[in-house]
């Protein structure tokens, strides 16, 4: 049974709250828990993130996965980024305009490349007739 060291959403609706838990990582985000390690509250700026170091190495040295997020928590490089489904569609089409634009200079380069050395053949040969 692997087990993942993540936040379980609490709260009310538009104001959540989380408790750093260990789980089994099949469980559901908010199921069933082995032990609570702390908080995060990214409203409160007082009570904003707590958890018990000695459970979490405790944990961490019997092989529990730890998330991105819990990861970024504890290192204090964690930025709360409330969901905009806008900006994240925004940021789809800008990214597959970006791939596109790479593929296409790619190929732009190839076809220059592949007439650059006809230019190349035709000149040699045309060097070759004259003599």
């Amino acid at each position: 049974m692997s087990l993942t060291i993540r936040l379980a959403r609490i709260g009310k609706k538009n104001q959540p709250a989380y408790k750093l838990v260990v789980s089994n990582t099949r469980d559901k985000r908010n199921g069933k828990y082995v032990d609570i390690l702390g908080y995060f509250n990214p409203f409160d700026a007082e009570k904003k993130f707590s958890y018990n170091k000695e459970k979490f190495e405790k944990w961490r040295k019997n092989g529990a996965l730890v998330t991105e997020a819990v990861t970024k928590l504890i290192e204090n490089k964690y930025q709360f980024v409330k969901y905009d489904p806008k900006e994240i569609k925004a940021k789809k089409e800008t990214e597959k305009t970006a791939v596109t634009t790479e593929k296409t200079n790619e190929e732009n380069q190839t076809k220059e490349k592949e007439i650059a050395e006809e230019e190349k053949e035709e000149k040699e040969e045309s060097k070759g007739e004259n003599k």
